[in-house]
């Protein structure tokens, strides 16, 4: 089982780090809020962006073959893959069959996913990370911790220990620009010697049997036109039907992502360059599944941007490593349970339902109903832990009778008035950590409503 819990208490543990985790992740929420309000059609986008997925979703069968006929008409080989372990072979075929034993990988949450890495690497091909935040993250063996930033957890002065370990960089030195630039120097002696580059895919138009990329360093464009052979991996769900819904794509994503009006780099693959063969895989893993649930079908809309966990006072406070999943936060804590609810089922609950993810999402997913609606299927499945039952359900036999819960809140006053200080704020009561309960009032709002409200109401 997931232990989002104990491992968020760990990361919690070390105050100073998540203070500032808390904020650099905060920060990037207020660049969305500056870069969407300066459009004054933002929530029009939004809408738009909205009304085109669920289209796609609703008629996905056709445009993934309206997609592979394009694409293979363009000279593309399309394969299709039903789950990580097919992915990952269909790529080992690929390499081997091109004789490719190098190869660099631009940032692609689906072959993170799919644990790509571990597996070619186990059958001797060496994978390079070409992303900053995922070669620096690779590097320490670790995952990503964030979907769009994928080492935000580390300070610069991890990075530098870890450089100085890896790379044979200056001891102690954390300027950020001396270690971009060692990092660069070390990634474009992989780009020269690599056999083959694999890209994930942000978008795919079905029109054009388009694949589009977006990045901010450049590394997916270095890979493809260096590599002897293009693999580009892509969960079903990335597809739009036309070349003219991009752009509402593009001007949401990274505004919503890091708050730049525009991506550095937003990369059209159509066509194998001469010589070159290119390759696209489609691949469902567990995603036609989510689309046949009635409540959760809409969180394939996803494009990825990291929104939702930019805002989340959870995500924040806890770390992305604390799910225990490859994409965290509260889309993944949507996304998540439906592969192994036993397993997930504390996901749900790593939430405010404070519905600011929802206010935020660049195509209109409703994420707090569904962790709310997940959270149901939990209970119903009788997958919550005895600490959570016993009292839910006295309290729900508390609430079911107005005079039992009358009698229970006069209880609880009398108690709490005349309770030591030192009993209700102990180690015993975490709610009490890092605050002091307020006094309890001698009467309940009901008992002052029948005192004081209007004659006649």
């Amino acid at each position: 089982m997931s232990q989002h819990p104990e491992a968020a208490a760990r990361f919690i543990a070390d105050n100073e780090r998540m203070a500032w985790h808390d904020r650099s992740i905060w920060n990037a929420r207020k660049k969305r809020d500056l870069a969407s309000h300066s459009i004054e059609e933002w929530e029009q986008l939004r809408s738009w962006a909205s009304d085109i997925k669920e289209h796609t979703l609703a008629h996905l069968d056709h445009y993934l073959e309206v997609f592979e006929k394009q694409a293979t008409a363009n000279g593309v080989k399309v394969h299709w893959a039903a789950t990580a372990e097919e992915h990952n072979r269909i790529v080992l075929g690929i390499l081997r069959e091109n004789e490719a034993r190098h190869m660099v990988k631009s940032k692609s949450m689906l072959t993170e996913e799919c644990h790509l890495n571990p597996f070619l690497e186990a059958n001797g091909i060496e994978v390079i990370d070409t992303d900053l935040g995922e070669r620096i993250v690779q590097l320490r063996e670790e995952i990503p911790s964030h979907i769009v930033t994928p080492a935000i957890h580390l300070k610069k002065e991890d990075v530098s220990k870890l450089f100085e370990e890896k790379l044979h960089t200056e001891p102690g030195n954390a300027d950020p620009t001396y270690l971009t630039r060692e990092a660069r120097k070390h990634l474009r002696a992989h780009f020269l010697a690599c056999d083959a580059a694999l890209t994930g895919v942000n978008f795919a138009v079905a029109e054009t049997g388009t694949v589009v990329v977006v990045t901010n360093e450049g590394n997916s464009d270095l890979g493809v036109h260096l590599g002897k052979v293009q693999i580009h991996s892509m969960g079903i769900e990335k597809l739009i039907p036309k070349w003219q819904d991009l752009g509402i794509f593009t001007r949401l994503l990274a505004r919503s992502a890091t708050g730049q009006p525009i991506s550095i780099y937003t990369s059209h693959y159509t066509k194998p360059r001469p010589d070159v063969p290119m390759h696209i895989i489609l691949v469902d893993n567990g995603r036609t599944e989510q689309l046949s649930r009635e409540h959760f079908r809409k969180s394939l809309a996803c494009i990825r941007c990291g929104a939702c966990m930019n805002t989340c006072p959870i995500y924040r406070r806890s770390g992305g490593h604390s799910y225990g999943s490859t994409i965290p936060g509260p889309i993944g804590s949507i996304l998540t349970p439906g592969k192994d609810l036993k397993k997930y089922s504390p996901l749900p609950f790593a939430s405010t339902l404070c519905g600011s993810c929802s206010d935020v999402c660049p195509v209109k997913i409703d994420i707090h109903d569904q962790l709310y609606r997940w959270r149901q299927i939990i209970a119903e499945e009788h997958l919550l832990p005895k600490y959570k039952t016993i009292p839910l359900g006295l309290a729900g036999r508390i609430f079911a009778r107005g005079k039992r819960y009358d009698q229970a809140g006069r209880i609880a006053r009398w108690w709490l008035r005349r309770l030591p200080a030192w009993m209700v704020n102990s180690r015993l009561n975490a709610w009490s950590k890092h605050r002091d309960l307020p006094n309890a009032p001698r009467n309940s709002f009901k008992e002052w409503y029948e005192q004081n409200r209007p004659h006649g109401s």
